[in-house]
Protein backbone atom coordinates (compact mmCIF):
# COMPACT_ATOMS: atom_id res chain seq x y z
CA UNK A 1 0.00 0.00 0.00
CA UNK A 2 1.17 3.45 -1.01
CA UNK A 3 1.31 5.96 1.54
CA UNK A 4 -1.06 8.21 -0.09
CA UNK A 5 -3.50 5.53 -0.14
CA UNK A 6 -2.53 4.82 3.38
CA UNK A 7 -3.42 8.41 4.49
CA UNK A 8 -6.30 7.90 2.18
CA UNK A 9 -7.88 5.42 4.21
CA UNK A 10 -6.98 6.68 7.61
CA UNK A 11 -8.49 10.05 6.60
CA UNK A 12 -11.90 8.34 5.46
CA UNK A 13 -11.93 6.06 9.08
CA UNK A 14 -10.92 9.04 10.71
CA UNK A 15 -14.52 10.79 9.02
CA UNK A 16 -16.46 7.48 10.08
CA UNK A 17 -15.58 7.40 13.13
CA UNK A 18 -16.03 11.51 13.52
CA UNK A 19 -19.36 10.86 12.52
CA UNK A 20 -20.46 8.42 13.92
CA UNK A 21 -20.08 10.21 17.32
CA UNK A 22 -21.35 13.30 18.62
CA UNK A 23 -20.18 15.69 16.05
CA UNK A 24 -22.42 14.25 13.96
CA UNK A 25 -25.30 16.48 16.29
CA UNK A 26 -24.51 19.14 13.68
CA UNK A 27 -26.16 17.37 10.64
CA UNK A 28 -29.96 16.02 12.62
CA UNK A 29 -32.79 18.84 11.08
CA UNK A 30 -34.21 21.21 12.87
CA UNK A 31 -37.47 19.80 14.08
CA UNK A 32 -40.62 20.04 11.10
CA UNK A 33 -43.38 22.42 13.16
CA UNK A 34 -46.00 21.37 10.66
CA UNK A 35 -45.26 17.74 11.47
CA UNK A 36 -45.94 18.45 15.61
CA UNK A 37 -49.19 19.98 15.28
CA UNK A 38 -50.41 17.48 13.20
CA UNK A 39 -49.46 15.17 15.53
CA UNK A 40 -51.50 17.33 18.05
CA UNK A 41 -54.46 17.56 15.89
CA UNK A 42 -54.64 13.86 15.56
CA UNK A 43 -54.23 12.89 19.27
CA UNK A 44 -57.00 15.72 19.79
CA UNK A 45 -59.52 13.90 17.84
CA UNK A 46 -59.85 11.34 21.40
CA UNK A 47 -61.89 12.91 23.92
CA UNK A 48 -62.38 16.00 21.62
CA UNK A 49 -65.09 18.35 22.80
CA UNK A 50 -67.48 20.97 21.65
CA UNK A 51 -65.74 23.77 23.03
CA UNK A 52 -62.49 22.76 20.81
CA UNK A 53 -60.54 21.58 23.69
CA UNK A 54 -60.47 17.23 25.06
CA UNK A 55 -61.92 15.87 27.76
CA UNK A 56 -59.30 13.40 27.94
CA UNK A 57 -59.10 12.55 31.47
CA UNK A 58 -57.05 9.49 32.88
CA UNK A 59 -58.82 5.86 32.37
CA UNK A 60 -61.23 7.35 30.53
CA UNK A 61 -62.34 5.70 27.01
CA UNK A 62 -60.67 8.45 24.90
CA UNK A 63 -57.12 8.28 27.05
CA UNK A 64 -57.45 4.34 26.58
CA UNK A 65 -58.08 5.26 22.92
CA UNK A 66 -55.95 8.11 22.95
CA UNK A 67 -53.13 5.53 24.09
CA UNK A 68 -53.54 2.84 21.15
CA UNK A 69 -53.33 5.81 18.78
CA UNK A 70 -50.03 6.74 19.99
CA UNK A 71 -48.27 3.62 20.31
CA UNK A 72 -48.77 3.28 16.96
CA UNK A 73 -47.08 6.02 16.68
CA UNK A 74 -44.02 4.94 18.38
CA UNK A 75 -44.02 0.96 16.81
CA UNK A 76 -43.85 3.35 13.32
CA UNK A 77 -41.02 4.68 14.38
CA UNK A 78 -39.09 0.92 15.31
CA UNK A 79 -39.72 1.75 18.84
CA UNK A 80 -39.63 -1.52 21.57
CA UNK A 81 -43.08 -0.39 23.25
CA UNK A 82 -44.48 -1.57 26.15
CA UNK A 83 -46.52 -1.09 29.12
CA UNK A 84 -45.58 -0.97 32.95
CA UNK A 85 -47.45 -2.25 36.01
CA UNK A 86 -48.37 1.50 36.29
CA UNK A 87 -49.52 2.15 33.25
CA UNK A 88 -46.90 4.09 32.10
CA UNK A 89 -45.81 3.85 28.03
CA UNK A 90 -42.08 3.03 27.46
CA UNK A 91 -40.67 3.10 24.12
CA UNK A 92 -37.19 2.19 23.50
CA UNK A 93 -34.35 3.30 20.71
CA UNK A 94 -31.53 0.63 21.52
CA UNK A 95 -27.78 2.75 21.38
CA UNK A 96 -24.46 1.53 19.85
CA UNK A 97 -23.80 0.37 23.50
CA UNK A 98 -26.83 -0.71 25.20
CA UNK A 99 -24.84 -1.71 28.64
CA UNK A 100 -24.93 2.25 29.03
CA UNK A 101 -27.78 4.03 30.95
CA UNK A 102 -30.82 4.94 29.07
CA UNK A 103 -31.72 8.93 28.45
CA UNK A 104 -35.35 9.11 29.75
CA UNK A 105 -37.68 11.74 28.67
CA UNK A 106 -41.53 12.69 27.96
CA UNK A 107 -44.33 13.65 29.53
CA UNK A 108 -48.30 12.68 29.17
CA UNK A 109 -51.43 13.05 27.53
CA UNK A 110 -54.37 13.00 29.99
CA UNK A 111 -55.95 15.89 30.55
CA UNK A 112 -57.60 17.47 32.81
CA UNK A 113 -61.59 17.93 32.15
CA UNK A 114 -62.22 20.70 29.76
CA UNK A 115 -58.67 20.42 28.76
CA UNK A 116 -56.55 21.81 25.82
CA UNK A 117 -54.44 19.89 23.58
CA UNK A 118 -51.08 21.28 24.46
CA UNK A 119 -50.82 20.46 28.50
CA UNK A 120 -48.78 16.99 28.14
CA UNK A 121 -49.41 16.17 24.44
CA UNK A 122 -46.22 18.84 23.52
CA UNK A 123 -43.96 16.87 25.39
CA UNK A 124 -45.27 14.07 24.14
CA UNK A 125 -44.96 15.20 20.39
CA UNK A 126 -41.73 16.68 20.97
CA UNK A 127 -39.95 13.65 22.13
CA UNK A 128 -41.84 11.50 18.95
CA UNK A 129 -40.38 14.59 16.63
CA UNK A 130 -36.69 13.90 18.34
CA UNK A 131 -36.75 10.10 17.47
CA UNK A 132 -38.02 10.63 14.46
CA UNK A 133 -34.83 13.62 13.24
CA UNK A 134 -32.68 11.31 14.75
CA UNK A 135 -34.42 7.89 12.31
CA UNK A 136 -33.68 10.34 9.73
CA UNK A 137 -30.59 11.28 9.76
CA UNK A 138 -29.23 7.28 10.55
CA UNK A 139 -28.18 8.68 13.76
CA UNK A 140 -27.64 6.08 16.46
CA UNK A 141 -26.68 7.47 19.97
CA UNK A 142 -24.34 5.60 22.04
CA UNK A 143 -26.90 5.48 25.38
CA UNK A 144 -30.40 3.67 24.42
CA UNK A 145 -32.93 6.32 24.23
CA UNK A 146 -36.53 5.53 26.50
CA UNK A 147 -39.48 7.98 25.52
CA UNK A 148 -41.89 7.93 28.29
CA UNK A 149 -45.61 8.67 28.39
CA UNK A 150 -46.78 8.83 32.08
CA UNK A 151 -49.99 8.10 33.44
CA UNK A 152 -52.35 10.09 35.01
CA UNK A 153 -50.64 13.28 35.71
CA UNK A 154 -53.66 15.46 35.87
CA UNK A 155 -54.83 13.19 38.77
CA UNK A 156 -51.93 13.06 41.10
CA UNK A 157 -48.85 12.34 39.14
CA UNK A 158 -49.28 8.98 39.26
CA UNK A 159 -47.44 7.15 36.93
CA UNK A 160 -43.95 9.02 37.89
CA UNK A 161 -45.06 8.05 42.02
CA UNK A 162 -45.33 4.52 40.75
CA UNK A 163 -41.79 4.89 39.42
CA UNK A 164 -40.32 6.28 42.55
CA UNK A 165 -42.14 3.34 44.71
CA UNK A 166 -44.59 6.32 46.56
CA UNK A 167 -47.46 5.53 45.29
CA UNK A 168 -49.62 5.18 48.32
CA UNK A 169 -51.72 1.99 48.37
CA UNK A 170 -54.43 4.14 49.79
CA UNK A 171 -54.11 5.85 46.30
CA UNK A 172 -55.56 3.38 44.22
CA UNK A 173 -59.27 3.51 46.12
CA UNK A 174 -59.41 7.03 44.79
CA UNK A 175 -62.35 8.18 42.06
CA UNK A 176 -61.03 10.21 39.27
CA UNK A 177 -63.14 12.40 36.42
CA UNK A 178 -63.10 9.36 34.88
CA UNK A 179 -65.81 7.36 37.27
CA UNK A 180 -63.13 4.59 37.69
CA UNK A 181 -60.91 4.62 40.96
CA UNK A 182 -57.06 4.44 40.30
CA UNK A 183 -56.48 0.78 40.70
CA UNK A 184 -59.31 -0.08 37.87
CA UNK A 185 -58.19 2.67 35.74
CA UNK A 186 -54.44 1.70 35.72
CA UNK A 187 -55.77 -2.06 34.82
CA UNK A 188 -58.57 -0.71 32.55
CA UNK A 189 -55.26 1.26 30.40
CA UNK A 190 -52.93 -1.57 30.06
CA UNK A 191 -51.13 -1.47 34.10
CA UNK A 192 -51.13 -4.29 36.34
CA UNK A 193 -51.85 -3.16 40.08
CA UNK A 194 -51.23 -7.11 41.05
CA UNK A 195 -47.75 -6.43 40.80
CA UNK A 196 -47.09 -2.60 41.15
CA UNK A 197 -43.83 -3.07 42.81
CA UNK A 198 -42.56 -3.89 39.61
CA UNK A 199 -42.93 -0.42 37.77
CA UNK A 200 -40.55 1.07 40.55
CA UNK A 201 -37.46 2.21 39.06
CA UNK A 202 -34.41 2.60 41.59
CA UNK A 203 -32.42 5.67 41.41
CA UNK A 204 -29.60 5.72 38.68
CA UNK A 205 -30.76 3.32 36.64
CA UNK A 206 -31.27 6.06 33.95
CA UNK A 207 -28.62 8.73 33.04
CA UNK A 208 -30.62 11.65 32.57
CA UNK A 209 -34.91 12.49 32.69
CA UNK A 210 -35.73 15.62 30.25
CA UNK A 211 -39.68 16.87 30.09
CA UNK A 212 -40.65 19.55 27.62
CA UNK A 213 -43.93 21.19 28.31
CA UNK A 214 -45.74 24.34 27.46
CA UNK A 215 -45.23 27.04 30.24
CA UNK A 216 -48.42 27.28 31.58
CA UNK A 217 -48.05 30.66 32.11
CA UNK A 218 -47.40 34.12 30.75
CA UNK A 219 -43.95 34.67 31.11
CA UNK A 220 -42.34 33.66 28.19
CA UNK A 221 -45.02 35.27 25.75
CA UNK A 222 -44.76 38.11 27.32
CA UNK A 223 -41.32 39.01 27.00
CA UNK A 224 -41.23 37.03 23.56
CA UNK A 225 -38.58 34.30 24.35
CA UNK A 226 -38.37 31.22 23.11
CA UNK A 227 -37.22 28.89 26.11
CA UNK A 228 -37.62 28.39 29.61
CA UNK A 229 -34.85 26.61 31.22
CA UNK A 230 -36.81 25.06 34.24
CA UNK A 231 -35.28 26.20 37.62
CA UNK A 232 -37.16 23.30 39.47
CA UNK A 233 -40.70 22.72 40.53
CA UNK A 234 -42.12 25.19 43.15
CA UNK A 235 -43.25 23.12 46.85
CA UNK A 236 -46.72 23.50 47.72
CA UNK A 237 -47.87 23.98 51.14
CA UNK A 238 -51.69 23.67 51.89
CA UNK A 239 -53.53 24.89 55.19
CA UNK A 240 -56.88 24.89 56.42
CA UNK A 241 -57.73 28.21 58.16
CA UNK A 242 -60.50 28.04 60.68
CA UNK A 243 -61.69 31.23 62.14
CA UNK A 244 -64.22 31.35 64.88
CA UNK A 245 -66.36 34.07 65.63
CA UNK A 246 -69.96 34.54 67.31
CA UNK A 247 -73.34 34.06 64.95
CA UNK A 248 -75.94 36.56 65.71
CA UNK A 249 -78.49 38.15 64.38
CA UNK A 250 -77.83 40.63 61.68
CA UNK A 251 -80.14 43.57 61.91
CA UNK A 252 -80.21 43.90 65.18
CA UNK A 253 -76.52 43.12 66.31
CA UNK A 254 -74.45 46.90 66.35
CA UNK A 255 -71.43 46.84 64.19
CA UNK A 256 -69.57 47.68 67.68
CA UNK A 257 -70.39 44.72 69.52
CA UNK A 258 -69.81 41.91 66.97
CA UNK A 259 -67.47 39.56 66.74
CA UNK A 260 -67.58 38.48 62.67
CA UNK A 261 -65.65 35.63 61.67
CA UNK A 262 -65.90 37.34 57.98
CA UNK A 263 -64.23 40.53 58.58
CA UNK A 264 -61.36 38.97 59.78
CA UNK A 265 -61.79 36.60 57.03
CA UNK A 266 -61.39 39.33 54.52
CA UNK A 267 -58.59 41.00 56.80
CA UNK A 268 -56.48 37.86 56.80
CA UNK A 269 -56.64 37.11 52.98
CA UNK A 270 -55.45 41.01 52.28
CA UNK A 271 -52.69 40.11 55.00
CA UNK A 272 -51.90 37.05 52.74
CA UNK A 273 -51.93 39.19 49.76
CA UNK A 274 -49.59 41.67 51.33
CA UNK A 275 -47.08 39.48 52.84
CA UNK A 276 -46.38 37.64 49.37
CA UNK A 277 -46.20 40.87 47.76
CA UNK A 278 -43.87 42.43 50.16
CA UNK A 279 -41.12 39.97 50.88
CA UNK A 280 -38.48 39.97 47.97
CA UNK A 281 -38.48 36.67 45.97
CA UNK A 282 -40.80 34.85 43.38
CA UNK A 283 -43.09 33.22 45.82
CA UNK A 284 -46.56 33.39 45.45
CA UNK A 285 -50.05 33.03 47.98
CA UNK A 286 -53.90 32.25 47.44
CA UNK A 287 -56.92 32.01 49.26
CA UNK A 288 -58.64 30.55 46.75
CA UNK A 289 -61.71 29.40 49.07
CA UNK A 290 -63.80 30.34 51.61
CA UNK A 291 -66.79 29.42 53.72
CA UNK A 292 -69.35 31.20 55.86
CA UNK A 293 -71.50 29.52 58.70
CA UNK A 294 -74.27 29.18 59.20
CA UNK A 295 -74.12 30.67 55.88
CA UNK A 296 -77.23 32.88 55.91
CA UNK A 297 -78.28 36.57 54.59
CA UNK A 298 -78.93 37.85 57.82
CA UNK A 299 -76.78 36.29 59.93
CA UNK A 300 -73.33 37.51 61.46
CA UNK A 301 -71.09 34.59 60.42
CA UNK A 302 -69.86 32.66 63.84
CA UNK A 303 -66.72 30.53 61.71
CA UNK A 304 -65.40 30.95 58.40
CA UNK A 305 -63.06 28.23 57.23
CA UNK A 306 -60.59 29.31 54.31
CA UNK A 307 -57.75 27.78 52.46
CA UNK A 308 -54.03 28.99 52.58
CA UNK A 309 -51.52 27.64 50.14
CA UNK A 310 -48.03 29.20 49.37
CA UNK A 311 -45.69 28.28 46.46
CA UNK A 312 -41.76 28.59 46.25
CA UNK A 313 -38.78 26.58 44.58
CA UNK A 314 -37.45 26.90 48.39
CA UNK A 315 -38.77 25.43 51.24
CA UNK A 316 -37.35 27.82 53.69
CA UNK A 317 -39.12 30.83 51.57
CA UNK A 318 -42.64 28.62 52.01
CA UNK A 319 -41.87 28.52 55.79
CA UNK A 320 -40.92 32.42 55.89
CA UNK A 321 -44.03 33.33 54.46
CA UNK A 322 -46.28 30.95 56.56
CA UNK A 323 -44.95 32.45 59.33
CA UNK A 324 -45.65 36.02 58.89
CA UNK A 325 -48.97 34.61 57.78
CA UNK A 326 -49.15 33.03 61.32
CA UNK A 327 -47.97 36.41 63.02
CA UNK A 328 -50.49 38.26 60.75
CA UNK A 329 -53.73 36.31 61.90
CA UNK A 330 -52.78 36.30 65.38
CA UNK A 331 -52.87 40.34 65.69
CA UNK A 332 -56.38 40.35 63.81
CA UNK A 333 -57.51 37.60 66.01
CA UNK A 334 -56.63 39.61 69.28
CA UNK A 335 -57.92 43.26 67.30
CA UNK A 336 -61.82 41.37 66.41
CA UNK A 337 -61.58 38.83 69.46
CA UNK A 338 -62.11 35.97 66.76
CA UNK A 339 -59.18 32.69 67.19
CA UNK A 340 -57.84 31.73 64.30
CA UNK A 341 -56.61 28.48 63.97
CA UNK A 342 -54.05 26.95 61.08
CA UNK A 343 -54.68 23.05 60.20
CA UNK A 344 -51.69 21.84 57.50
CA UNK A 345 -52.76 19.59 55.42
CA UNK A 346 -50.25 16.31 54.67
CA UNK A 347 -51.21 16.32 50.66
CA UNK A 348 -48.60 19.14 49.81
CA UNK A 349 -44.87 18.68 48.04
CA UNK A 350 -41.93 19.56 48.57
CA UNK A 351 -39.58 21.90 45.95
CA UNK A 352 -38.19 19.99 43.25
CA UNK A 353 -34.91 21.41 41.94
CA UNK A 354 -33.73 20.34 38.51
CA UNK A 355 -30.26 19.15 38.01
CA UNK A 356 -27.88 22.78 37.77
CA UNK A 357 -26.19 20.33 35.07
CA UNK A 358 -29.24 19.79 33.50
CA UNK A 359 -29.97 23.42 33.64
CA UNK A 360 -26.60 24.18 31.66
CA UNK A 361 -26.71 21.62 29.28
CA UNK A 362 -30.20 22.65 28.29
CA UNK A 363 -28.97 26.53 28.03
CA UNK A 364 -25.69 25.67 26.06
CA UNK A 365 -28.61 23.77 23.21
CA UNK A 366 -30.22 26.54 23.12
CA UNK A 367 -27.98 28.92 22.42
CA UNK A 368 -26.58 26.68 20.04
CA UNK A 369 -29.71 26.90 18.30
CA UNK A 370 -29.59 30.67 18.25
CA UNK A 371 -33.07 30.71 20.71
CA UNK A 372 -33.61 33.12 23.28
CA UNK A 373 -34.24 32.15 26.61
CA UNK A 374 -34.70 32.92 30.79
CA UNK A 375 -34.40 30.50 33.58
CA UNK A 376 -37.29 30.32 35.67
CA UNK A 377 -39.31 28.02 38.28
CA UNK A 378 -42.49 26.11 37.36
CA UNK A 379 -45.31 27.25 39.26
CA UNK A 380 -47.60 24.12 38.40
CA UNK A 381 -47.00 20.58 38.95
CA UNK A 382 -44.99 18.11 36.60
CA UNK A 383 -43.91 14.41 36.41
CA UNK A 384 -40.62 15.47 36.87
CA UNK A 385 -40.59 16.62 40.70
CA UNK A 386 -41.14 12.91 40.97
CA UNK A 387 -37.76 11.95 38.53
CA UNK A 388 -35.44 14.14 40.40
CA UNK A 389 -35.07 11.74 42.59
CA UNK A 390 -34.21 8.99 40.55
CA UNK A 391 -32.32 10.51 37.81
CA UNK A 392 -30.40 13.77 37.00
CA UNK A 393 -33.41 15.83 36.04
CA UNK A 394 -34.28 18.97 33.56
CA UNK A 395 -36.99 21.00 31.89
CA UNK A 396 -37.85 23.09 29.23
CA UNK A 397 -40.39 24.88 28.89
CA UNK A 398 -42.04 26.72 25.45
CA UNK A 399 -44.56 29.45 25.52
CA UNK A 400 -47.88 29.49 26.06
CA UNK A 401 -50.03 31.94 24.55
CA UNK A 402 -51.75 34.33 26.82
CA UNK A 403 -50.26 32.40 29.40
CA UNK A 404 -53.64 30.11 28.82
CA UNK A 405 -53.60 26.37 30.04
CA UNK A 406 -56.01 23.99 31.40
CA UNK A 407 -58.68 25.39 28.77
CA UNK A 408 -59.76 24.82 25.21
CA UNK A 409 -57.98 28.07 24.77
CA UNK A 410 -54.62 27.01 25.47
CA UNK A 411 -52.22 27.11 22.00
CA UNK A 412 -48.55 26.88 21.92
CA UNK A 413 -47.74 27.75 18.03
CA UNK A 414 -46.35 25.39 15.65
CA UNK A 415 -42.82 27.33 15.39
CA UNK A 416 -42.36 27.00 19.03
CA UNK A 417 -43.47 23.45 19.61
CA UNK A 418 -40.23 22.80 17.01
CA UNK A 419 -38.18 25.21 18.94
CA UNK A 420 -38.16 23.69 21.96
CA UNK A 421 -37.91 20.19 20.24
CA UNK A 422 -34.77 21.01 18.62
CA UNK A 423 -33.67 22.12 22.26
CA UNK A 424 -34.81 18.39 23.61
CA UNK A 425 -32.78 16.68 21.04
CA UNK A 426 -29.49 18.68 21.27
CA UNK A 427 -29.47 18.17 24.94
CA UNK A 428 -30.11 14.62 24.61
CA UNK A 429 -27.10 14.43 22.17
CA UNK A 430 -24.89 16.39 24.74
CA UNK A 431 -25.63 14.12 27.41
CA UNK A 432 -25.46 11.35 25.20
CA UNK A 433 -21.68 12.64 24.20
CA UNK A 434 -20.87 12.97 28.26
CA UNK A 435 -22.22 16.20 29.06
CA UNK A 436 -23.10 15.31 32.45
CA UNK A 437 -19.52 14.49 33.47
CA UNK A 438 -17.88 17.76 31.86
Amino acid sequence: MSWNRFFATAFVAVSILTISTGSFAQNIGKAKAERLEARIKALGEFGKNDDGGVDRVAYSDADKAGRTHIIAELEALNLDVRIDAAANIIARRNGSNNTLKPILFGSHIDSVPGGGNYDGPTGVMAAIEAIQLLNEAGHTTQHPLELVIFSNEEGGLVGSLAMTGKLKPDALNVVNASGRSIGDGTNFIGGNTDNLASAQVAPGTHEAFIELHIEQGGFLDQESLDIGVVEGIVGIGWWDVTIEGYANHGGTTQMNNRRDAMVSAAELTLAINKIANDLPGRQVATVGRIQAFPGAPNVIPGRVVMSLEIRDLEQEKIDQVYAAVEQAAKAIAAKNTTPIGFEYLDVASEPAPTDPRMRKIIENATQKMGYTYKHMPSGAGHDAQDMVHLAPTGMIFVPSVGGVSHSPNEFTTPEAMAKGTDVLVHTILAIDDGALNN
